[in-house]
């Protein structure tokens, strides 16, 4: 892996910001790491920046990491892209379970059972849920979870 060899050089507004992110508010500590290591890495002020392994101790990071977030700095157009979350690069799995899945679950499942058997066992919920088409497919687990979110049972 080839090592990053730029120096980390803030202006002024640049250094003020990242104090100033580091400082106050609430952020997740994943973003205030970042913030402290380019901070530890600036060489703007005349001073020698702390070595990576000195840097990692004290941030409690690995240098992988430190060499990374080197790396998404001078790659991020501004400050703020940088200090903000990445965002998502594929969407959110919408839920399987809708509240209309899960009425169709409850109301079968306060329904007598079908003929043959004693009472509703969650295979057969799950077997006949999908036998009248309210989904594709769903694991006993699955409905399990609907009934006890309702606080039901089967008993």
């Amino acid at each position: 892996m080839a090592r990053i060899g730029r120096q980390v050089n803030l202006t002024s507004e640049m250094r003020k910001e990242f104090e100033r992110f580091v400082s106050t508010g609430v952020k997740s500590v994943k973003q205030l790491k970042r913030a402290k290591i380019i901070l530890a890495l600036d060489a703007s002020t005349g001073k020698k920046p702390e070595k990576e392994e000195n840097i990692a101790k004290h941030i409690e990071v690995s240098r992988q990491t430190i060499q990374n977030v080197k790396k998404d700095f001078f790659a991020c157009a501004d400050l703020s892209s940088f200090l903000q979350r990445k965002k998502r690069e594929t969407p959110p799995v919408p839920p399987k379970i809708t509240g209309e899945l899960e009425a169709h679950i409850i109301a079968l499942a306060c329904s007598e059972p079908p003929k043959g058997f004693s009472k509703w066992s969650l295979r057969l919920l799950s077997d006949r849920c999908v036998k009248l088409n309210y989904v594709g497919e769903i694991s006993h687990m699955t409905v399990k979870r609907v009934l006890k979110k309702h606080k039901l049972s089967l008993t």
